[in-house]
């Protein structure tokens, strides 16, 4: 017997599982998958001895959202280690800007638009946990600090239109935000976009973008143990086709996208509450490629081989100009590369002396196209000689990126297109738009606020959700992880 049943073994799936442990009730979770994590997995995907995370790789939402520090990740013997430098973003000529944990150091590598960059994320930096707090909302209710939502707020007003032009003079600290705000998988000056480029630039100053070592299933693995001690249980290797397969349970919570959830319970569902359903949209999408090397990348600027993170694309307008082709539906020359190195803080990633590469480029959703040559190509663009060190690579086309994870619709890893208006009615227009009309079943995915990344906080919202109404429990999740912890 349990009490609550949760579908789906993602970061937000057990995150709401360990919110309802963590009230004294009985949990079960079902993952399809052989293991548990989603796209918080790490495998040996190339040779033996190369670790690569499946999905996510770097993690500031680790040390910065509510869930995560509610639950701590340290204290169950995570560590999330830090690179020198959170992320790069190269340029043609050998020279790259960096972005520094320290904002004053990355301000002062800017020029002429240090003093700008300074005054942008100057006062997000300084109230980040407040940032934070608004930003992984669920969107429904009055900020807490009014004051930090005002701040990201008009900074986003600025970035995510014309605007936005008249703030840098030069090119460097314009390329740098582009490349962050580029990771939305949508045209930088757009607002959602700038938003969440905003955010994790905030995020990058205040507390770093850090890599877990071993990889990501750290974290994973961290909040599986975590939950069984509470006394819950996880299944897998158990795909969810029908809630009739689900054992008898006042609440379930379903970790799946809007197509996962008509599959599993179209045929009960409402047709209003359906057709909403099918005409939530799924954005662009990543074509990955894991790379096992036999040595260093061999970056022209030094300085980028100390840096987490990489932005492979060059100029702010030539990011602008490939991910509108991608929103358009159409593969870019030179696609936006994003790729990071775990190897410069964690070397158990590979065996000594050699390292692993994880890159994706942004793609049109539902691409079958390995463009792994187009990766290796920028790559080269800033690192000669890369090629040459290629022992092995993975490629995963955004076609086929549902086989490991069904909830990366189209190759879709942001759990819907990434707009305003999907950011807050996410999947449909509701006031709770994680509890469904089927009684006691809720969504908890990423594809409800506040939306991609791995920050738990859909899963924690959720389960608030069917603590109230199923049973009768209104204590703040956010106190029952601490005082479960």
């Amino acid at each position: 017997m349990v009490d609550a049943v949760v579908v789906g073994s993602g970061p937000n799936g057990l995150a709401a599982a360990l919110v309802l442990a963590s009230a004294g009730l009985r949990v079960q979770v079902h993952e399809a998958a052989p293991t548990t994590g989603g796209g918080t997995r790490t495998e040996e995907l190339t040779l033996p001895g190369f670790r690569h995370d499946v999905c996510s790789a770097v993690h500031p939402m680790a040390l910065a959202s509510p869930f995560f520090r509610a639950f701590d990740l340290a204290a169950h013997g995570v560590q999330l280690r830090q690179p020198e430098i959170p992320y790069a973003h190269p340029l043609d000529g050998g020279r790259a800007v960096l972005a520094w944990r320290d904002l004053d150091r990355t301000a002062e590598g800017l020029g002429p638009d240090g003093a700008a960059w300074r005054s942008l994320l100057g006062p997000l930096v300084r109230r980040w946990s407040q940032v934070v707090d608004t930003a992984m909302s669920d969107l429904r209710r009055l900020p807490r600090d009014p004051f930090a939502a005002l701040l990201l707020g008009l900074r986003t007003l600025e970035q995510g239109t014309p605007a936005a032009a008249a703030r840098f003079r030069g090119t460097e600290a314009a390329a740098l935000l582009a490349g962050v705000a580029a990771h939305a998988i949508a045209p930088p000056r757009r607002l959602a976009p700038a938003g969440a480029g905003l955010l994790l630039a905030t995020l990058g100053h205040a507390v770093g973008w850090p890599v877990p070592a071993g990889g990501s299933q750290a974290i994973t693995d961290a909040m599986v143990a975590r939950l069984e001690q509470l006394g819950g249980r996880v299944v897998t290797g158990d795909r969810i086709d029908d809630l009739a397969q689900l054992p008898p349970a006042r609440a379930v919570l379903l970790d799946v996208s809007p197509a996962g959830l008509l599959r599993i319970a179209g045929d009960r569902l409402p047709a209003g509450y359906v057709r909403q359903l099918r005409s939530f949209r799924y954005g662009g999408a990543a074509c990955k490629v894991d790379f096992a090397l036999a040595g260093p990348v061999p970056w022209a600027d030094p300085a980028c081989a100390r840096a987490g993170t990489l932005h492979l694309v060059g100029s702010a307008a030539e990011a602008r100009t490939a991910e509108h082709a991608v929103v358009r539906g159409r593969h870019a020359q030179r696609p936006y590369v994003l790729a990071v190195q775990p190897g410069v803080v964690d070397p158990s990633r590979a065996p000594a002396g050699k390292q692993v590469l994880w890159t994706y480029a942004h793609v049109p959703n539902g691409s079958p196209r390995d463009v792994s040559d187009q990766i290796v190509a920028q790559v080269e663009r800033f690192a000669p000689g890369f090629r040459d060190l290629i022992l092995a690579t993975h490629v995963v086309p955004a076609a086929q990126a549902g086989g490991h994870n069904p909830n990366y619709v189209g190759g879709d890893i942001s759990g819907g297109a990434v707009t305003p208006w999907q950011l807050v009615m996410r999947p449909t227009a509701r006031w709770d738009p994680y509890r469904t009309p089927l009684p006691g079943v809720y969504l908890c995915s990423a594809s409800t606020p506040p939306g991609p990344a791995v920050h738990g906080m859909s899963g924690l919202h959720a389960a608030g959700r069917a603590l109230r109404h199923r049973f009768g429990v209104r204590t703040d999740p956010l106190a029952l992880l601490r005082a479960a912890r």
